[in-house]
């Protein structure tokens, strides 16, 4: 067991009772043409998830926030030219995820210690 899990323990909660439970792994995706139209989509992102790539953003969203986010997004993009993608991901599934190599953080990282 690392020091983080010994320090910060995972604690049983009820079936369907855990923290973001109606919530959903949504994988969001751009390529946008413009860079003035780039840097607000990015900026957007970054409210609403984790940086994973260059222009690929881990969101952990329930439906009405990923309704807002999308909204937003579609008022910043040109849609002749540039191009959003959402999957969205169920929770069995994310647990399942696997990742290799390094990441690109985030530019902001908040951390709560209560």
């Amino acid at each position: 067991m690392s020091w983080f899990e010994e320090a910060f323990p995972i604690l049983p909660y009820e079936r369907g009772k855990q923290p973001g439970a109606k919530q959903m792994l949504i994988l969001l995706g751009y390529d946008i043409a413009n860079q003035k139209r780039l840097a607000k989509v990015a900026k957007t992102c970054e409210d609403y998830g984790l940086r994973v790539q260059y222009s690929f953003f881990e969101c952990h969203l329930d439906d009405d926030s990923f309704d807002t986010l999308w909204l937003k997004l579609l008022d910043l993009i040109d849609e002749e030219n540039d191009r959003l993608v959402a999957y969205r991901i169920d929770a069995k599934s994310a647990k399942s995820t696997l990742t290799a190599g390094t990441m690109v953080c985030a530019e902001k990282a908040v951390c709560y210690l209560v």
